[in-house]
């Protein structure tokens, strides 16, 4: 069960030391979420749990990139039985161009895996709901500056030692070890551009402790047969490390994509997350969950892994347009306890058991936040069919996840109102735990919590929502 506490009054956080360190940064410019006086508290089982689901996360990913290659490669995804799945690669490729799956494959990128994991965590009665991975994900900056104004106040905010943000740049470094003090190239997109202000915010935290660090536009970069470069005014530096803050989708709209593409190509920079497109789509939990991959997952997971993801992933379905005999159903959801043998079956249920989240996989302008999602309770039939039939049609180039629904759970936390006073209100929470990955290591160091009203179906960074760091809670 969720659960949570309450400090002592002269730990809180007033509203106008809140507002005077938002107004002082940059990072904050044009901020309009809600302020608490107080972090979100969370058990020490909860925090073991979350120190458990990064580790998991990572050998979930190394495991996506086995059953990416040998499904590429025409290999058998068993040691020692025959099982080939040439449909999981058909999946991950759909509606990619040719130039980014080249690149992709790659040898060198070869094993290359994001050195940012970040879940989405819903907090429901029955404990933590998993509804993605994100590879590219915002909120470093954010959740490192409000650690460092939580815990300003109290101990016990979550963060790595010696602070997020040296942890951040420690598990970028560990890409280039024989760099003594690499050259690191925060790049943000113009459709990424809202994000900027913590990036910069990161970047001056870090070259304030010695560090070769500069937020840049793509624009900013050039390549040459000697790798990739950061112009500057009558100078110009090797990039040794970029950390991509762009989408690939967004690639024609990127400048140098393919002079970037060949230098990590040629080992002349490494780009994190790497990009490879199969490691940011939605559809893999679906494939976790599908029948005819059960093998492989027992086979490249431990037991107890496996026992982990299964409890904390929810159901999860490819929606993809089928023509099937009589005799045949669809591997999808239940309909009045019958199986179903078209996806418009679906539309026949009645409004309060449709318990079901539909949202793109990935590699689309609205595959991210909440643009694409459509939850099945909280629209019409008529509404609900028609996002139904827009998943299908959309399949040729992208594929709709369907999800079970795991309701959050319903709790309280105090929220500044417009008065200015901090008053209990009834939410629902997002738990977003950062990883940073080095080699073998996925290790927790910040959480983000969104806090929204009670009445919102769907969680995300609304201007209803309160964005608030973690802290463990005082059992003392």
């Amino acid at each position: 069960m969720p659960t949570a506490c309450s400090p002592s009054p002269c730990d809180a956080l007033s509203l106008e030391a809140l507002e005077s360190a938002f107004s002082s940064s940059v990072l904050f410019k044009g901020k309009t979420w809600q302020s608490s006086p107080e972090p979100w508290f969370i058990t020490e089982e909860q925090e073991e749990e979350l120190k458990q689901i990064g580790q998991v996360c990572l050998l979930f990913q190394k495991a996506l990139e086995l059953l990416y290659r040998h499904s590429t490669e025409g290999k058998s995804l068993l040691r020692n039985k025959e099982l080939y799945a040439p449909w999981v690669a058909e999946y991950y490729d759909k509606g990619k161009p040719r130039m980014l799956l080249d690149h992709a494959h790659a040898p060198v990128l070869k094993n290359t895996l994001p050195v940012v994991i970040r879940p989405d965590l819903l907090l429901t009665e029955s404990g933590f709901a998993l509804t993605e991975i994100d590879s590219v994900p915002g909120g470093i900056g954010l959740t490192a500056f409000l650690n460092e104004l939580y815990s300003a106040s109290r101990s016990g905010v979550l963060k790595a030692e010696g602070g997020m943000v040296e942890a951040f740049y420690q598990a970028l470094a560990a890409l280039v070890p024989e760099v003594p003090l690499p050259l690191m190239a925060f790049v943000v997109s113009e459709e990424s551009d809202t994000y900027r202000p913590e990036f910069e915010w990161l970047a001056e935290k870090l070259r304030a402790e010695g560090k070769r660090v500069e937020t840049v536009t793509p624009e900013q970069l050039h390549a040459s047969s000697e790798g990739l470069f950061l112009h500057e005014t009558g100078n110009s530096q090797r990039i040794d490390v970029v950390y991509r803050f762009f989408e690939l989708f967004d690639l024609d709209n990127i400048a140098c994509t393919e002079a970037v593409m060949r230098a990590a190509e040629a080992g002349q920079v490494v780009v994190t997350p790497p990009m490879r497109p199969f490691q940011e789509e939605k559809l893999s939990l679906a494939l976790f969950h599908h029948h005819l991959l059960q093998p492989f997952w027992e086979e490249a997971l431990p037991k107890e892994v496996l026992a982990l993801l299964k409890r904390i992933i929810p159901q999860s379905w490819i929606v993809e347009p089928t023509d099937l005999p009589p005799s045949a159903v669809l591997s999808g959801p239940e309909v009045n306890g019958r199986p179903i043998h078209h996806w418009r079956d679906l539309a026949q249920v009645s409004l309060k058991k449709r318990n079901w989240i539909l949202k793109l996989s990935g590699f689309h302008e609205e595959a991210w936040g909440a643009r694409s999602v459509t939850l099945g309770t909280n629209v019409s039939q008529e509404a609900w069919l028609a996002a139904i039939d827009e998943a299908l049609e959309s399949a040729a180039h992208s594929h709709y996840v369907l999800q079970d629904y795991h309701k959050p759970a319903r709790l309280m936390h105090p929220v500044y109102n417009e008065s200015g006073e901090a008053q209990p209100q009834a939410g629902r929470v997002r738990i977003c735990p950062y990883y940073f990955v080095k080699g073998d290591e996925a290790s927790l160091s910040g959480v983000l919590a969104t806090f929204c009203p009670a009445d919102k179906k769907i969680i995300h960074g609304m201007t209803d929502a309160a964005l608030i760091p973690c802290q463990l809670k005082n059992l003392q």
